[in-house]
């Protein structure tokens, strides 16, 4: 595996920052970002959006142009549920009221 993958942000090569400026004088042009992989590192994860894109920007910009795509790889036709118990409220000595919410089956802290 290459130490090094481009930006897949549509518009990556258009921005006008100094670390995209590349060739000698006279033959400049705009470059995409390369984004290092730190693979060796324990707390890298091939899975991150970060290891294709060089900035929120440009995922932004990749998702706006490509959303249609992406809806249709997983469509969500149904609302997603997480079954909880009853909410109970909790107010302190100052009347700032907060909501206690526990999901049934995954809440394991002790009280």
């Amino acid at each position: 595996m290459s130490e090094y993958k481009w930006c897949h942000g549509p518009s990556c090569h258009e921005d006008r920052t100094q670390d995209r400026i590349k060739g000698s004088k006279g033959s400049k042009v705009l470059r995409t970002r390369k984004i290092k992989q730190h693979t060796n590192s324990e707390w890298y994860s091939p899975d991150d959006v970060f290891n294709y894109f060089c900035s929120q920007g440009c995922l932004m910009d990749f998702m706006r142009a490509n959303i249609n795509r992406i809806i249709t790889l997983a469509p969500r036709n149904e609302p997603l549920e997480t079954p909880i118990e009853d909410p109970t409220k909790n107010t302190d000595n100052h009347y700032y009221s907060s909501w206690n919410i526990k999901e049934k089956g995954v809440d394991t802290q002790a009280e």
